[in-house]
């Protein structure tokens, strides 16, 4: 059994305009100690899929309303609000996007790293600031001691983003999930923290989730990968199978925007012409039909169900094979 598995998973906003379908019967799983890349367009449906499994979605507007979290065989869908708050820091993990807005500018960064440990009783109360000084020291901060004594706003924005990562692992959970860990990261920086989760990851032996729009990181960091498109699983499969043999045009289009070192100078990069539909007006048939060159009158009729394109390699396209 997979440590974490997600099963047909709709999650739906109420809005003044209606019911708004976010993320729309998306499925995959995660290995124990494996890493499993999400990647996709700003407003795919990525962070919704994050949020929706911590059952951290904003209320009263956003809901779960189909399909199933298995994590170590219990449903997370299931659980009422203090077993889910269990399993939240001590179980699974997560980093939020932007780390200053993550952190509560008005509390030291020990007050913030020892709430988990000492909401979970993974430590007693006069070890708890101990135990933080040495998982700043393991994420890479100098002077850990003297950190837990200061505010969030003292601190670099790189360092701020090791403290979260800090806060997200202080209980050693078994899936740590980083919604897009790097953003607004300058790329030296960048390197840096996607070398920190690798490590801490083979020494703590626990699964990861990246989320990310940045193929780059996902190439470097990832086994298994899930592209997402407005709502929906387009393609997944193994890192190899995504990047060497893409099936979807959607996936193939975010492969030709990538710069490569053999790219002429002056030839332009490729670009996916057109818009994301909005989740208030989605076509009837594939979602992607609007953007693809490839679209014929049945896609914009039929809705695509995922097809086996080899072992383990799956795409959501009614015309992949002929393209």
């Amino acid at each position: 059994m997979a440590l974490l598995e997600v099963d047909q998973l709709i999650t739906e906003f109420a809005t003044d305009e209606g019911l708004v379908r976010a993320v729309d019967g998306v499925s995959f799983d995660v290995e124990a100690g494996a890493t499993l890349g999400i990647v996709g367009e700003s407003g795919c449906g990525k962070s919704v899929t994050a949020l929706s499994m911590m059952r951290l979605l904003p209320q009263p507007m956003g809901r779960i309303a189909g399909g199933s979290i298995t994590f170590q065989g219990t449903d997370l869908t299931r659980l009422d609000i203090p077993a889910m708050e269990n399993v939240r820091g001590r179980r699974i993990g997560m980093v939020f996007q932007e780390p200053m807005t993550a952190l509560n500018p008005v509390h030291t960064i020990g007050r913030q790293l020892t709430e988990g440990m000492l909401l979970h009783k993974v430590c007693e109360p006069a070890n708890a600031l101990r135990a933080a000084a040495d998982m700043l020291d393991r994420v890479g901060i100098p002077s850990p001691d003297l950190r837990l004594g200061e505010y969030p706003h003292q601190l670099s924005g790189g360092m701020r983003q090791r403290v979260v990562i800090a806060m997200a692992l202080a209980c050693e959970p078994d899936l740590l999930i980083a919604d897009e860990p790097t953003t607004a990261l300058d790329v030296t920086i960048q390197a840096q923290i996607l070398e920190l989760i690798a490590d801490l990851q083979r020494r703590m032996g626990m699964a990861v989730i990246m989320i990310t729009h940045d193929l780059g990181v996902i190439a470097e960091t990832c086994e298994q990968v899930v592209v997402m498109y407005a709502g929906k699983v387009a393609e997944q499969g193994s890192v190899f199978d995504i990047f060497d043999r893409p099936a979807h045009p959607y996936t193939r289009g975010l492969l030709a925007s990538i710069p490569r070192l053999e790219t002429p100078a002056k030839s332009r990069l490729g670009v996916i012409e057109g818009m994301v539909p909005g989740l208030r007006d989605l076509p009837i048939g594939c979602r992607f039909e609007n953007r693809c060159e490839h679209a014929i009158d049945r896609c914009r009729e039929q809705v695509p169900a995922p097809e086996l394109v080899a072992a383990g390699h799956t795409v959501s396209c009614l015309r992949w094979q002929a393209l």
